[in-house]
């Protein structure tokens, strides 16, 4: 039961038109069953009016309470003091105000006076008690938080590609021009005149020879190294624009009569 109250006391009211009411304050039990039977609702000026609800026919869902009422009706229910007992008029006038009929009400109940009934103390007469909520009493301070999401941008590596480098062995033609010499044979005759030869020459047989060279292209071939290819990787800086979408929470506040003062407010605050 504790568990179950404690849940409920955590949960959102939502009137039949979809519409947030406002969160539970405070839960009402049945003396004679002990099961939950009414919640309060903050409405009003920041939430410092707690109505009653009847948690007949309402469907809880997650965080939510789902009531057959809707937001206008819930504000407008009789205004009962949340921080005693409920008597029988009072309840009465509830059941009444929702166009309930309580019954199963005990007839002993008729005529019981009101009274207070804390937490820890057990219920001594019949009758719907306070079993839980926010701190009643003093509730002229209030506070609510705002909540946002903001975008968490991080940053993460990934594969782009890959860089290999490999070598192989190309065949291709080459032609080149290179000069080369030979040798050939000149023959120069130069005639002997009268009176220029001194000496007796006899006829006789010689024979004589002379080399002859040239030149031919002889090719080999030599490997020597024409260049160095060094491959490395090098971090580059660039900008992207990231776009994304973000909730923020906006305070609405509704007030019942005059209310006076309201202190400073923020730019854009309504």
């Amino acid at each position: 039961m504790q568990t179950e109250i404690r849940h409920l006391l955590e949960c959102h009211v939502v009137g039949s038109d979809g519409q947030p009411i406002g969160k539970v304050g405070q839960v009402y039990l049945n003396d004679r069953t002990g099961e939950p039977e009414w919640v309060t609702v903050r409405t009003g000026f920041f939430g410092m009016r707690q109505t009653f609800v009847p948690l007949a026919n309402a469907r809880r869902s997650g965080e939510e309470i789902r009531v057959p009422y809707d937001r206008e009706m819930i504000k407008g229910a009789p205004n009962i003091d949340v921080n005693s007992r409920l008597s029988l008029k009072e309840e009465a006038d509830l059941y009444r105000y929702y166009g309930m009929r309580p019954t199963d009400v005990p007839p002993q109940r008729a005529g019981e006076p009101r009274t207070r009934a804390p937490i820890a103390e057990p219920a001594a007469k019949p009758g719907a008690r306070q079993a839980a909520g926010e701190r009643a009493g003093d509730d002229r301070d209030i506070e609510m938080t705002r909540s946002e999401e903001r975008l968490r941008i991080g940053k993460e590596s990934r594969e782009t590609g890959h860089v290999r480098l490999r070598k192989r062995v190309e065949t291709q033609s080459v032609q080149e021009r290179v000069p080369l010499s030979h040798e050939e044979v000149v023959i120069e005759r130069e005639p002997i005149h009268d009176g220029e030869v001194s000496a007796t020459y006899e006829l006789t047989e010689e024979d004589r020879q002379m080399t002859l060279y040239e030149e031919r292209p002889v090719v080999s071939k030599e490997t020597r190294p024409v260049e160095r290819i060094h491959v490395h990787k090098e971090r580059v800086q660039h900008e992207e624009t990231v776009e994304g979408e973000v909730r923020k929470e906006r305070l609405e506040i509704d007030t019942d009569g005059t209310a006076r003062g309201g202190g400073p407010r923020r730019p854009g605050e309504r």
